[in-house]
């Protein structure tokens, strides 16, 4: 077995990614403090496809080297905006038809195996702050939200491996085809 070069991926450009057909998905990240966790998780967006990201509150936006170094060019790719009040974006979204849950620990969670996202809704997911997670008044918005199952003794997942789990979820129920 053979490693693949980086010529031999086929990856689109950045004008292809662009113009290619997304994953009916956009994220809004609530308050997240680390450059490195919005970065990866730019990145993780790239490779899913997703619509777009808000970066809200205290969030770090692009252009900054501690997000650029983790992101590696996905801010160039993926689509962003900056809104201080996440929950002025929730509203918004749902506004529009958009479906937002949020990516939190509840009394009433889906766990992220049983969802079944519907065909022709678009979707949102809130990921909240390292170590606060999504606030209450954002969880009271959205009214729903997606748990990933733990079994361990912790009790909460990186934000960033968090987005690339439900990120690589959502796009494998959306497009079973892959």
């Amino acid at each position: 077995m053979r490693k693949l070069k980086n010529e031999e991926l086929e990856r689109k450009t950045i004008d292809e990614f662009k113009n290619a057909s997304k994953t009916s998905l956009t994220l809004i990240l609530d308050d997240i403090r680390s450059l490195n966790n919005i970065g990866s998780v730019f990145r993780s967006a790239d490779a899913f496809l997703i619509e777009k990201i808000y970066l809200c509150g205290i969030t770090g936006v692009p252009p900054h080297r501690d997000i650029h170094k983790t992101a590696l060019g996905a801010t160039d790719s993926v689509v962003w905006e900056y809104s201080k009040k996440a929950i002025e974006i929730v509203k918004k979204l749902q506004n529009n038809g958009v479906s937002v849950w949020a990516i939190e620990q509840t009394e009433r969670s889906v766990v992220l195996n049983k969802f079944e996202p519907k065909e022709n809704t678009s979707y949102a997911f809130v990921l909240g702050n390292e170590v606060r997670g999504v606030s209450q008044e954002v969880i009271n918005a959205c009214g729903q939200s997606l748990e990933i199952p733990q079994f361990g003794t912790k009790h909460s997942l990186n934000i960033s491996v968090t987005a690339g789990i439900v990120l690589w979820d959502f796009f494998t129920k959306m497009k079973p085809q892959i």
